[in-house]
């Protein structure tokens, strides 16, 4: 019959798809998939991109710089006199306190910066990434290593304008590499934070809420044998004194290795704890 051959021919709109798959997975065979980058390579583009921000918003770091500079000249030249006599001499006491508040009080930064990501939804695009899942966070937390260094180099730089000398130059680069390895560890504390806000507002609020105490109920600027006992109580076991006690015996020459080791020890346990728990939520938080 001569209907039928017009029936059985396909249409030119239904052969038009089947040549472009046909195309695709010949392109797609000829090529190899493509391979994620090493958990190291990975590692340190994140790492550099926390980097860039800082170049690229450099006045993030005016309050964690000019802060600590503001306090170093409030308690030198306001209460210099009353707590220790001279403004010289509580100077020397006093700059130990201040490097460690400026240095910790940027790691709420790691958490506020996550946050950010989360609520843009870079997160989601990291995670859809072809690349070792923690590598996001573990170089974030290395790139924030060099707001630290700039933080603690401005106070330092700052307690030397104002006459504050050192009894080891050696022992006062020590100290401020032991305060950024504490850093680092107490920045997942602050990426967990980050990861269980729902603001990076709440996360700053929240972290600069838990450090004031734990910063100023320090010995990091009044002796804490002028205290009430409880109160010395309280400054003895806060790990922030333990970081100031090894800072302050390490520029002035007469650290212990217990105090070094105690520091390192409490550091070990936050990473410990918090470095996977961070991961954990990164991983499974929709």
């Amino acid at each position: 019959m001569s209907d039928a051959p017009a029936a059985s021919a396909p249409p030119a709109s239904a052969a038009a798809p089947a040549v472009e798959d046909a195309a695709i997975r010949t392109a797609l065979a000829s090529n190899p998939p493509a391979s994620g980058a090493s958990p190291l390579s990975a590692v340190l583009t994140f790492g550099w991109r926390g980097m860039l921000k800082i170049k690229h918003v450099p006045e993030q770091l005016i309050d964690v710089t000019l802060t600590p500079v503001l306090f170093t000249l409030l308690f030198t030249y306001m209460y210099g006199g009353a707590i220790s006599g001279s403004t010289d001499e509580y100077l020397q006491f006093l700059l130990p306190g201040t490097l460690v508040m400026s240095v910790l009080f940027t790691t709420v930064y790691s958490g506020v910066s996550l946050n950010t990501d989360m609520t843009k939804g870079v997160v989601d695009r990291f995670r859809s990434l072809p690349t070792w899942r923690p590598a996001p966070l573990v170089g974030a937390v290395l790139g924030d290593v060099l707001r630290y260094l700039l933080a603690g180099l401005v106070v330092i730089a700052v307690g030397l304008a104002l006459g504050y000398r050192p009894e080891s130059w050696g022992g006062m680069v020590v100290a401020l590499l032991l305060l950024i390895v504490f850093s680092v560890a107490l920045s997942w504390v602050f990426t967990t934070v980050g990861l269980l806000m729902r603001a990076p507002n709440a996360v700053m609020n929240t972290g600069f809420m838990a450090l004031f105490p734990l910063i100023f109920i320090s010995n990091g600027f009044v002796p804490q044998e002028t205290l009430p006992d409880w109160l010395e109580t309280i400054v003895e076991i806060n790990p922030i004194s333990h970081v100031v006690t090894a800072v302050r015996g390490l520029m002035d020459g007469t650290a212990s290795g217990g105090d070094i080791g105690l520091v390192l020890i409490e550091a070990a346990v936050l990473a410990a704890i918090f470095a996977p728990l961070t991961t954990r939520l990164y991983r499974t938080r929709g």
